[in-house]
């Protein structure tokens, strides 16, 4: 019996373009592309492995959890060339009404996060041991389907191992939904005198009101077939169910905030 661990190899190409704040506009931008193998399943390897026999140690081999293959983030802030001192509408009530505005956002979009297909361990009688499901397509097909009875990934290139040994999936093979997520902001300063600042801040989290999915149900064993092989129930095999919550204090609908705030 093996634990404790820790194996990690990072390799990633990493690039960034940013336009330095001139005429009112300022961008950054980043790309990795990236990818992380460790012992399987925890994100540093070095707690308890999946499967923690000496003889079969080299199954824990696999890409880590926390892996996004593709990472890409924009920011961007802009104020609107309206107003004094800018190039439009530098006078009079119109320019008054619009001007001072700064509009802000953030977009970031990435890689679904790696999952396993497991099967049930009775068979197998290895207590503290992850079973594997066996892999019985060459390939894996991604309908990419959402929802009670839609099928992210296909179902039928998996079986439950009904014999004395670990499945042919190996760790963290497929991927779940990938993610995209654009947060905006729209703020404007307002001067009492030299000394007193008023900011308007109005913010929207995920303001496309984007759906971000979490990896679907990988239990074979849940798979019902007919006689003919043809599926009678999913069971929540392969299905998609839920929402990660990344948005704002893990609420993954759209969120409006508003918002004051006085300087002196």
């Amino acid at each position: 019996m093996i634990t404790s661990i820790g194996n990690t190899q990072y390799d990633s190409l990493q690039m960034s373009l940013e336009r330095r704040f001139q005429r009112g506009l300022q961008v950054q931008s980043s790309y990795t592309l990236s990818k992380s193998i460790g012992t399987c399943c925890n994100d540093d390897s070095d707690g308890s492995v999946a499967i923690p026999l000496l003889d079969f140690y080299q199954l824990n081999r696999a890409v880590s959890g926390f892996d996004r293959r593709h990472n890409f983030q924009l920011s961007a802030i802009y104020e609107l060339p309206f107003g004094k001192g800018n190039r439009w509408l530098s006078s009079g009530a119109a320019g008054a009404l619009v001007g001072g505005w700064q509009i802000n956002g953030i977009f970031s979009a990435y890689s679904g996060a790696p999952f396993t297909v497991t099967a049930a361990g009775t068979s197998l009688n290895a207590p503290g041991s992850t079973q594997r499901a066996d892999q019985v397509k060459s390939e894996v097909n991604y309908p990419r389907g959402t929802g009670r009875g839609q099928s992210w990934f296909d179902p039928l290139a998996f079986a439950p191992v009904t014999a004395a040994r670990f499945g042919t999936a190996g760790f963290n093979t497929l991927r779940g939904p990938g993610n995209a997520n654009l947060d905006l902001g729209l703020f404007r300063e307002f001067k009492f005198g030299e000394r007193v600042g008023l900011q308007f801040r109005a913010e929207a989290f995920n303001f496309t009101n984007t759906p971000h999915f979490a990896n679907p149900g990988s239990n074979v064993s849940n798979l019902q077939l007919n006689a003919d092989g043809s599926i009678r129930s999913l069971g929540g095999f392969s299905e998609i169910t839920s929402v990660t919550s990344l948005g704002r204090d893990g609420i993954d609908e759209r969120v409006f905030r508003f918002g004051l705030r006085i300087s002196f």
